[in-house]
C-alpha cells in the first residue's frame, strides 16, 4: 500500500479527496482574501455519508464548530462548505447566524437536508464574513469528480504546498480508496492545531467502528505535530464514508476488515501531519522526534511531543547547531520519569549520549545530522519497549518576521 505524497505545486495536484468513488468537489475565488487566490470550496458526496469529527480543544470555538457540533448529532453528512481567509471566530451571534447561511446556501447546492452539512472556516480572527461574497461564490462553484485538489488549495491560508494523500486497501475481496488534504502552518499544537483536514473513502465502515478509527490516528498523527506551541480556535478533521465501493459493513466486530481501515487511514493521516510539520511558517527543516524504550505510548509521546516544542532546540537546528543538551533539557522537563544514566540519544546515525556523559563525537561530525532539510533525532529512555513519533520544524527569524506582520 503506497500513499501518493502531496506536491508542492498545483500541476502535480493528485485530487485526493475525490479519488473515492462518489465525491465531487471545486472552489472559486470568492474575494474573501486580499490576495484574490481561491478562498471557498464544497466537497458533495453522491449519496449520504458516515461522518466522524474532531474539533479543537480550546475553549474558545469558532463559530462553524459550535454548529458543527449542534449539526452533527446524527452521524451523517453529505456536503461541506469551507471558506478560507476570514474564521468567523469570535464573531458572537452574528458569526452563528453566518455559519448557519453558509450551511444552508450549501444544503441547497448539494440538494441535500440542512443537517447534513459540514462547515469551516479558516483565516483571521474577529472579522465578520462578506457573506454575500460567499453567497455569490456558491454558485459559481463547479463540481467535478476531479476537484478535489481545487478544494485542497482554496482552503489555504499561509501554506505553501497542497497538503493532500491517497490510498487504497482491500477488505473482504473489495479494494477501497482513502483520500484526504488538510491545511496548516502555523498556530499548530497537539490536541489539534491551526489545521483543516478532510478525509472521504468509499467503505461501508460504521458510525461507531469510524469514530474509533479516526479517534485513534488523530491522536497518533495529526496531534503529534507542533509547529509553535499555539491550539487554534478552528480546529477541525473531519471524516466521510459514502459506502459507494459496496461490500459487507466494517464495524467494531470486523477486526480484520478495521484492522485494514486503520492501517490506510493511518498512512494518509501521518503523510499530512508530516506535511504540516514541514510547511511550518518560516520553517527550513522538518524534525522528526523518535523515542523509544518508553514504559508505555502514552510516556514515548509526552517526551517526544516535549522535544520537538522545545523553543531552545528549535531554534538550535535552524542554524544548524546539534545541541543535544536541549534535548535532554526538554525531555526531563516532560512530566515522564526516566533515569538518565540509560538514556541513550542520536542525531541522524551518530550516537551523541549514552551512559549519562557525551560519546565525544566532533561537532563536525553531528552537525552532518543538521545540516539538510530534514533532522532524525532518536531518544531510547531504556524504560520498556514502547515507541512514540512527533514531529516539528525549527524556528527561525521568518516565523518572527511573519506573525509579527500577519495582520498590520
Amino acid at each position: 500500500m503506497a500513499v501518493q505524497e502531496s506536491a508542492s505545486k498545483k500541476t502535480n495536484a493528485i485530487n485526493a479527496i475525490t479519488a473515492p468513488a462518489g465525491y465531487q468537489a471545486g472552489a472559486t475565488i470568492a474575494g474573501i482574501k486580499d490576495s484574490g487566490l481561491p478562498d471557498l470550496a464544497l466537497l458533495i458526496s453522491d449519496q449520504p455519508a458516515t461522518a466522524a469529527a474532531m474539533y479543537t480543544t480550546n475553549v474558545v470555538k469558532a463559530a462553524p464548530l459550535i454548529v458543527n457540533q449542534a449539526q452533527l448529532v446524527s452521524p451523517q453528512l453529505q456536503a461541506v462548505i469551507v471558506n478560507s481567509g476570514n474564521a468567523n471566530c469570535a464573531t458572537g451571534d452574528q458569526g452563528i447566524l453566518d455559519a448557519k447561511e453558509m450551511v444552508r446556501l450549501a444544503s441547497l447546492r448539494a440538494k441535500c437536508p440542512i443537517e447534513d452539512v459540514f462547515v469551516n472556516s479558516t483565516g483571521i480572527i474577529g472579522h465578520f464574513l462578506p457573506m454575500g461574497k460567499i453567497a455569490l461564490g456558491v454558485e459559481s462553484i463547479e463540481l467535478s469528480h476531479n476537484g478535489g485538489s481545487a478544494f485542497a488549495e482554496a482552503i489555504l491560508t499561509t501554506d505553501t504546498f497542497l497538503k493532500e494523500a491517497v490510498t487504497t486497501f482491500e477488505v473482504n475481496n473489495h479494494q477501497y480508496t482513502i483520500g484526504a488534504c488538510c491545511k496548516g502552518a502555523g498556530m499548530i499544537h497537539p490536541n489539534m492545531a491551526t489545521m483543516l483536514a478532510f478525509i472521504t473513502t468509499d467503505a461501508p465502515i460504521e458510525a461507531k467502528a469510524l469514530d474509533s478509527s479516526l479517534r485513534t490516528n488523530v491522536e497518533r498523527s495529526f496531534n503529534m505535530v507542533t509547529i509553535d506551541g499555539d491550539t487554534s480556535t478552528n480546529d477541525t478533521v473531519l471524516a466521510m464514508a459514502n459506502g459507494i465501493g459496496d461490500g459487507p459493513i466494517i464495524d467494531m466486530e470486523d477486526k480484520k476488515g478495521l484492522s485494514e481501515f486503520n492501517t490506510a487511514l493511518w498512512s494518509v493521516c501521518r503523510k499530512l501531519a508530516i506535511d504540516l510539520a514541514r510547511d511550518g511558517e518560516g520553517a527550513t527543516k522538518l524534525i522528526e522526534m523518535r523515542v523509544t524504550g518508553a514504559a508505555n505510548w502514552e510516556e514515548g509521546r509526552d517526551v517526544a511531543r516535549s522535544v520537538v516544542q522545545s523553543p531552545l532546540l528549535k531554534a538550535a537546528l535552524s542554524k544548524g547547531d546539534p545541541n543535544w543538551g536541549r534535548v535532554l533539557m526538554a525531555a526531563g522537563y516532560s512530566g515522564v520519569e526516566f533515569d538518565p544514566s540509560v538514556v541513550r540519544l542520536w542525531m541522524g546515525d551518530q550516537i551523541l549520549f549514552q551512559n549519562g556523559i557525551s560519546t565525544g563525537t566532533p561537532a563536525s561530525e553531528a552537525a552532518q545530522a543538521t545540516a539538510g532539510d530534514t533532522v532524525k533525532i532518536h531518544l531510547d529512555l531504556g524504560q520498556g519497549n514502547a515507541e512514540a513519533i512527533a514531529w516539528g520544524c525549527d524556528l527561525t527569524e521568518e516565523y518572527v518576521r511573519f506573525n509579527a506582520d500577519y495582520v498590520t
